[in-house]
């Protein structure tokens, strides 16, 4: 299949939802029950019960406005651990639901087209307090880290996945966000791969704020290799794929 032409590539930018699909055809007009929240963990999993909000001590207060003004791309880490209230507060700051409106639909602390929220945030733990590394997923209903996988030498496998950006493998934590299309293509069609990304957007620069007020240092990442870092973290690459990254360290 050739690539799209330029004009095709920004055609598509430039196209509204309205114009992208048809909502008679989608499976919301048809009736299909809408995909679930999140995913199951399986009832054997490890899971780590995370801090709720209200209870992090290691978060300080910052302003708004300080913030955005230090908010910057990092890539030098310390060798201190992240704690785990600081995760928790990540985590819920960059999909945490704030309200469930019904089984299938919650009000979370980014936007989403919709409020159909279709990512999933795997962790990969390299350097967290009372957390063995490995490869996580973050469940926002019940705020929990399940175990998915211990991977040897995660950190260096990380940097190999990222095109040997070796800043990768000093993080404390790096979040790989995977899309789960039919969530958005449930109700948008066609116009779900725009939003899909507009959505990942909104994530990483929670997760830049946020790190602000833990003392720590992030950076999003887009240069990776599709095929090692879906396998890395066990994505089938079709129903679920990564489309986006951030390292976290300390500073």
């Amino acid at each position: 299949m050739s690539a799209p032409s330029a004009n095709q590539r920004r055609e598509f930018l430039k196209a509204t939802i309205w114009q992208l699909m048809d909502f008679s055809r989608t499976d919301q007009h048809r009736g299909v029950p809408p995909p679930p929240l999140e995913m199951r963990a399986p009832i054997e999993a490890r899971l780590v019960t995370l801090p709720a909000p209200g209870s992090w001590q290691n978060v300080k207060p910052v302003a708004l406005e300080a913030a955005i003004r230090r908010r910057e791309s990092r890539r030098e880490y310390s060798s201190a651990p992240l704690q785990l209230d600081e995760l928790a507060f990540l985590l819920w700051a960059t999909q945490g639901i704030r309200a469930r409106l019904d089984a299938a639909t919650a009000l979370r602390t980014v936007p989403s087209a919709g409020a159909r929220h279709a990512l999933e945030t795997h962790l990969c733990a390299l350097n967290v307090a009372s957390v063995e590394p490995g490869v996580y997923r973050y469940l926002p209903v019940r705020h929990q880290l399940v175990l998915e996988r211990t991977v040897p030498r995660l950190a260096r496998q990380l940097a190999a996945g990222a095109f040997e950006q070796q800043f990768v493998a000093e993080a404390a934590a790096v979040f790989v966000w995977a899309a789960v299309p039919y969530r958005m293509e449930w109700r948008y069609g066609a116009a779900a791969p725009k939003l899909i990304a507009l959505d990942a957007g909104h994530v990483c620069q929670n997760l830049y704020l946020a790190c602000e007020a833990i003392g720590a240092g992030c950076c999003a990442i887009a240069a990776y290799h599709q095929q090692r870092m879906d396998e890395l973290l066990g994505l089938d690459g079709e129903d679920e794929f990564a489309i986006y990254m951030a390292a976290v360290g300390k500073q």
